[in-house]
């Protein structure tokens, strides 16, 4: 038994075709993925008081674009097709295959799955015919539940940085092999099998993959902004890696693979703008004294509303600006070109002069040993040797 392209005058016309059942399914959504055929029966089929699944010699089963369609006898796979048109059940041929567009791997699919005999000529007990939906399932929406780590390289910084990195988008699917699909996923379908009965799983196998897919698109030495420029290696990785579940299990495949976001933690976009700053200071000195003198400056504003007083601030201003001062000098080579400068009082070293002339620091003259004077001159010009002026009362300065 086996399927023959239905044409102009082929088994007696238009006239022989009253006599046929007619297989055919209507456009199938975009969330339907495969779909039992509806079967009608012609004006004078011999199929009358039969029952839906079987399908009577000489019926007419129609294919559509964009659709796949396979006659399953007891649970077994007999026929395929997925070339548009109308085509005519002979129980008296071989099984064919018409792949189409599916690629040849269907027909060695046939050979593990499909049927290895007859009953004797006659059709089975079941008989169904299922229409698949070959176009791409777009749509489906995942989005990472956590971070995933990635590596960086960031021309900034100059060497290599581990990061997560958080990526939300869409993908497509399509089924490649529908003799794969109905045997492994959806074998014996009552009426239809939808898209949500299998995207649950698929989504997790897909962020299962996600990483180590992640991974190979960061060894291009990337910075992780510009993964969406890569979403097509990243559908190729994908595939790879999911060939052994989607593709030779389940007969799918991944057409394209969207990132509409990606972000890194707040913690590592933090860290990265340390290491950029780091390094652009460790390459310019003015930057770095800019930063430097920068920070001071916001430290001594902080200091000034020390809430110990304004003592203890000033005191922080004053050690503020010198470690400033210090750390600037170090990038001019220790010259101190271009330091603040720091106003210092004349250091009181207890040096006093005798009438004779001789300067002296003891308590006597080093010359004539005359004892050192306590007296004083006020501003009236009295001289005085308390703490008060005798004239004016004026304390000693």
């Amino acid at each position: 038994m086996g399927l023959l392209k239905a044409g102009i005058g082929a088994l007696g016309g238009v006239l022989a075709d009253s006599w046929r059942d007619y297989f055919y399914c209507e456009s199938m959504s975009a969330d339907t993925l495969v779909q039992k055929g509806e079967k009608r029966a012609g004006g004078r089929s011999s199929n009358k008081h039969g029952t839906d699944n079987i399908i009577s010699n000489g019926s007419i089963i129609n294919v559509n674009d964009g659709q796949c369609m396979m006659i399953v006898e007891s649970g077994k796979v007999v026929e395929l097709c997925a070339e548009p048109g109308e085509f005519v059940y002979d129980t008296g041929t071989e099984p064919s295959i018409f792949y189409g567009s599916l690629g040849e791997n269907i027909k060695k699919s046939f050979l593990e799955i499909g049927k290895r005999f007859t009953f004797g000529g006659e059709p089975a007990k079941d008989q169904r015919v299922y229409y698949f939906n070959t176009k791409e399932i777009m749509g489906n929406k995942y989005g990472t539940p956590s971070p995933i780590p990635f590596r960086i390289m960031d021309t900034a910084i100059g060497f290599p940085l581990d990061i997560k990195i958080r990526c939300h988008g869409e993908y497509s699917y399509h089924i490649t092999n529908p003799m794969l699909f109905y045997t492994n996923v959806c074998a014996n379908v009552e009426n239809e099998y939808t898209r949500d009965e299998i995207d649950g799983q698929l989504k997790t196998e897909l962020l299962t993959a996600l990483q180590p897919a992640m991974f190979k698109i960061s060894q291009n030495n990337i910075y992780y902004s510009a993964i969406p420029a890569y979403t097509m290696q990243l559908a190729q990785e994908l595939n790879e890696l999911l060939s052994s579940k989607w593709r030779e299990r389940r007969g799918i495949e991944i057409v394209e693979f969207g990132v509409s976001s990606v972000s890194a933690t707040e913690e590592d976009e933090a860290r990265i703008m340390e290491y950029q700053r780091s390094t652009a200071m460790g390459r310019d000195d003015n930057l770095a004294k800019g930063h430097i003198l920068g920070s001071a400056a916001q430290a001594m504003n902080t200091a000034a509303a020390n809430e110990n007083g304004a003592g203890m601030g000033f005191m922080g201003m004053g050690m503020v600006g010198n470690m400033a001062g210090n750390m600037a000098g170090m990038f001019n080579g220790g010259k101190g070109q271009n330091q603040p400068t720091m106003q210092t009082q004349p250091v009181n070293t207890g040096a006093w002069k005798c009438d004779c002339g001789a300067e002296n620091t003891g308590n006597f003259c080093s010359n004539c040993g005359k004892p050192k004077s306590n007296a004083w001159t006020c501003g009236c010009g009295t001289q005085n040797t308390g703490n008060f002026c005798s004239n004016c009362g004026k304390p000693r300065g």
